[in-house]
């Protein structure tokens, strides 16, 4: 059975003045105003999910002349074995009035009141000394919600009239009275050794604390009454003044609560071990993420890592230790968990002595010998998602200093840093600042997940901020995704992003510059509007923080107060082409309809389309403005999504045109373009310019986005009008009977360039489903991909090569054995070795995008993680990309991979017989 005992009622009361009583008789005959000890009893009941499920028990008589002290046990009809998870006690304390009065039963009015749950948020059954709130002239009640829980939850910060969060403030006294209180159940469960006489002197001591803080707390709430009492009188009939005393202060109820507060001590037994309700069921860690790491200098570790074996009857598929042996005995599995999540304590003490402070002095002087040199570069030549082994850690703790000068170091002394240990990562703080200034792309790796210490995120963004706007343009996609790693609480009264080092600065270089500013801006409406099962509440609403104070900053810039407009229109003219484009797409009319219907629409003065005034900055490309739209040369494709090809009008009256669709996430290709676009600024680097054609994408929605619209025609269509050659093409659009083949020297060159850019950016993203019809042409021979539904190495079609060099292609070079296909191998492995230069780059970009609600990677990282429980999902997706530059190749042998890939496109068979299936449905459709 479910016992209870009653403790003590501890509390203050000032009896009502004679005023009082003078116009309410009845409360003279309230027990409690005439006597500061009268009589009370106590009635405890079981509630549970809002209902009584047993009858009240009550206390028996007992004078309190000495003070309100029950010492009884009060035994509830349930068993413990019985009770609701729950389960809640109404305890309501009753004084005597002959009168009556509210909730008064017979001769019985609430004294006060308390609610107490059973269970703790642990699910463990209450036990010990309990203090308990007591609501004055309350019955309890035991709903869900109750008016009169014992303990009230903590009054939420409000914002004050100058913007800041204004919190409760907490006297030093109660904050004492609390620890004691503590030290108090500590005491009396027998944790603190029991002294007699000790124990006497400091109860009294306590005691006297009480009544301090009590008297305290008395004389502050009168002063917030009176002073809220004089500025409404003040304020009087004034509503502005009104509306600000209420958004601004936490008034007090005017009540005799303040006067007197009352405290109930109650006690549940204690039991040798803690009832659960339930156990709550924790991610299953893993089995033994221990592996064999290679040590520095290449060897291979002697000892093995340690053997976890499963439960009976699981994973036994030998039967006996010898598994060729069915006499050898029953093998056991058993599951041990430490062997993954437990450190080895030995190892533990062993880095602090090893990483102590007072191993600075004798560390600042030490220099690698040879073989610690040669360890050291293999560390340095580790990629970004290489682990390294506790010896490896050590070793570059121990050169720490002499590394300084080694600005590739950093990443992997950061790695090699525990940050649970106060003294060692206050060393690495400090060291910091002194060491050599380290590139772009190990600032953005320390942007990622793994690295969540404040001041190294810090000293990353202090690195970035060296980057100028169009350096800076380039990585912004994956800034933005960075912020989900940044400390920022996503609850809006928790205050700004001030807090967060990235977020400033991202706001800040967005506010100065416009061009980042309205990519910034598009970015985090994206995030915002997002409302799959993958995105969760809290990351939508941490990115509306980032906004919300973005747009702020915007409206108090003195430079450009109409930026923020500038967006709010852009907005606007989002929303109005999503509406036609969802309505042209869901419209049961024929095509030619459909283009009728929304040119109708564009021309209508009503819609304000055909003229924008002032001219509005192109979300898509900012740096084009456009004043309007021509309406009769938009059009309507043939898609299942029917989208949209709208041409505006450009201040200089030239025409931009833009494929606007909706239903459609394009955020994937979004991230293929940046990083095309990277890719072409590296290469330029390098003096190659492949003719890129990385044109413009911006998702403006989860399900909608604008493409900048390329002139140009796709291989399919280019084939079958020259009767499959692409030479025939470019020689009727560039002709020249001086030059090789007939085709404009630059024509051929800008061809060429641009198949052999493609095809090595095409390779290392894995951009599968490569057909005829997503491989364009344009007209002076720029040649470019569109499509990238599929990257990361997917491809729906089976057989898939690894890179898309069809024979169409090298026909447009004049045949495989022409001087100009032997120039397309050499930039083929040009671009090839110098994107490997910039490979940690590549990937510490989509190390950043792996949380990022985009198709491919969340699916590969699902797939990795039920592949490989012990891998993180992000390293999965890193890896997709990493195998493709062969990193662990040289120059040469990477020459020989990719011209073995140049040779295996050129002889697959089976993608010619899918082009041909492809080509064959899409007649049909036709």
């Amino acid at each position: 059975m479910l016992n209870v005992c009653r403790g003590s009622l501890d509390g203050h009361f000032n009896p009502p003045p004679f005023s009082t009583l003078l116009q309410r008789p009845d409360l003279r005959h309230i027990g409690s105003n005439i006597s500061p000890h009268s009589d009370l009893y106590v009635t405890v009941q079981l509630w549970a999910a809002s209902k009584p499920i047993t009858i009240p028990v009550q206390t028996a008589y007992k004078s309190l002349k000495g003070g309100r002290d029950w010492n009884e046990w009060l035994e509830l009809p349930i068993n413990i074995s019985q009770l609701p998870q729950a389960s809640q006690l109404a305890i309501t304390i009753w004084d005597v009035s002959p009168a009556g009065g509210p909730g008064a039963k017979g001769h019985a009015i609430p004294f006060g009141g308390t609610t107490i749950p059973l269970f703790d948020k642990d699910n463990t059954l209450q036990k010990g000394r309990q203090q308990c709130r007591v609501y004055r002239h309350k019955a309890a009640d035991g709903f869900s919600s109750s008016t009169t829980p014992a303990f009230p939850p903590a009054k939420r910060a409000k914002r004050g009239a100058n913007g800041v969060l204004e919190r409760t403030p907490v006297l030093p006294e109660e904050e004492e009275l609390q620890r004691l209180e503590n030290l108090l159940k500590k005491h009396e469960a027998g944790e603190i050794p029991k002294v007699e006489w000790l124990d006497n002197m400091v109860f009294k001591i306590v005691d006297k604390k009480r009544k301090e803080v009590e008297s305290s707390a008395r004389i502050a709430a009168k002063a917030r009454r009176s002073y809220t009492a004089s500025r409404r009188k003040s304020v009087g009939a004034d509503g502005n003044a009104q509306e600000s005393i209420a958004d601004g202060e936490d008034v007090e109820p005017e009540d005799d609560d303040l006067d007197s507060r009352y405290l109930l001590f109650i006690d549940f037994p204690r039991f040798d071990f803690p009832i659960v309700f339930t156990d709550f069921e924790y991610t299953p860690t893993p089995v033994s993420p221990i592996t064999t790491y290679p040590s520095a200098s290449g060897g291979v570790n002697l000892k093995p890592p340690p053997e976890v074996r499963l439960g009976p009857g699981i994973n036994a598929a030998g039967n006996g230790v010898g598994e060729d042996d069915e006499n050898a005995p029953p093998l056991i599995r058993i599951y041990d968990p430490e062997v993954g999540a437990k450190d080895n304590p030995a190892e533990i003490k062993h880095r602090r002595l090893v990483r102590s402070s007072r191993n600075g002095a004798l560390d600042r002087d030490l220099k690698p010998n040879a073989k610690n040199r040669d360890d050291l570069n293999t560390i340095m030549s580790y990629g970004p998602t290489q682990e390294l082994s506790p010896g490896e850690k050590d070793l570059v703790w121990r050169f720490r200093l002499h590394l300084t000068r080694d600005k590739r170091a950093l990443t992997k002394f950061v790695k090699s840093v525990s940050w649970h240990e106060p003294s060692e990562a206050r060393q690495a703080v400090q060291l910091l600042p002194k060491w050599t200034e380290i590139d772009v792309d190990d600032a953005l790796e320390l942007l990622g997940p793994t690295f969540d210490n404040s001041a190294v995120r810090a000293y990353a963004v202090d690195r970035l901020r060296e980057s100028d706007d169009d350096e800076l343009l380039l990585y912004l996609l994956q800034l933005v995704q960075a912020l989900k790693f940044e400390k920022i609480s996503p609850e809006p009264e928790d205050g700004n992003t001030q807090d967060s080092s990235l977020a400033r600065f991202l706001i800040s270089r967005a506010t100065n510059s416009f061009m980042l500013g309205n990519y910034f801006h598009w970015y985090l409406m994206v995030e915002c509007d997002d409302r799959s099962p993958d995105q969760t509440k809290e990351t939508r609403k941490l990115f509306a923080k980032v906004e919300f104070d973005f747009m702020t900053s915007l409206t108090e810039a003195a430079e450009e107060p109409d930026r923020r407009r500038i967006l709010l229109r852009q907005g606007e003219l989002i929303t109005v082409l999503s509406r036609i484009s969802k309505e042209t797409r869901f419209s049961r009319e024929d095509r030619p309809r459909k283009i009728t219907r929304l040119k109708k629409f564009l021309a209508d003065p009503k819609n304000e389309l055909t003229s924008f005034d002032p001219p509005l900055p192109l979300p898509l490309d900012p740096s084009v403005s456009v004043t309007g739209m021509f309406p009769d040369d938009s059009l309507v494709f043939k898609s299942s999504l029917f989208p949209l090809l709208i041409n505006f009008r450009t201040s200089t009256g030239a025409k931009y045109p833009v494929i606007f669709k909706t239903g459609d996430d394009l955020r994937q290709d979004q991230l293929v373009i940046q990083i095309i676009s990277l890719m072409d600024r590296l290469l330029r680097k390098e003096n190659l310019d492949l003719k890129l054609t990385p044109y413009r994408i911006l998702a403006t929605s989860a399900n909608a986005g604008a493409v900048q619209f390329i002139s140009s025609t796709s291989l399919a269509s280019a084939s079958t009008k020259y009767k499959g050659s692409i030479l025939a093409y470019l020689r009727a659009n560039n002709p020249d009977t001086s030059a090789d083949l007939g085709v404009r020297k630059e024509a051929m060159d800008t061809y060429i360039k641009s198949c052999a850019g493609y095809c090595v950016i095409t390779y290392l993203l894995g951009v599968g489903d490569r057909h005829l019809d997503n491989l364009l042409l344009a007209p002076d021979g720029h040649f470019f991909h569109a499509d990238f539904g599929y990257i990361l190495g997917r491809d729906p079609k089976p057989f898939a090569p690894q890179m898309k060099l069809c024979k169409e292609m090298v026909e447009g070079m004049g045949g495989s054995s022409s001087s100009q296909y032997q120039a397309f191998k050499s930039y083929c492995f040009t671009a090839y070795l110098a994107l490997r230069k910039s490979s940690n780059l590549i990937l510490n970009l989509f190390a950043l995008m792996v949380d990022a609600n985009i198709t491919d990677i969340r699916l590969i990282s699902r797939e990795g993680t039920n592949l490989r429980a012990d891998a993180a999902s992000g390293r999965v997706v890193v890896e997709k990309v990493r195998e493709r530059f062969h990193l662990e190749m040289s120059e040469e042998e990477a020459m020989r991979h990719f011209e073995g890939l140049i040779a295996d496109s050129m002889g697959a068979i089976f993608p010619v017989v899918i082009d041909a299936i492809h080509n064959m449905m899409q007649g049909l459709k036709a």
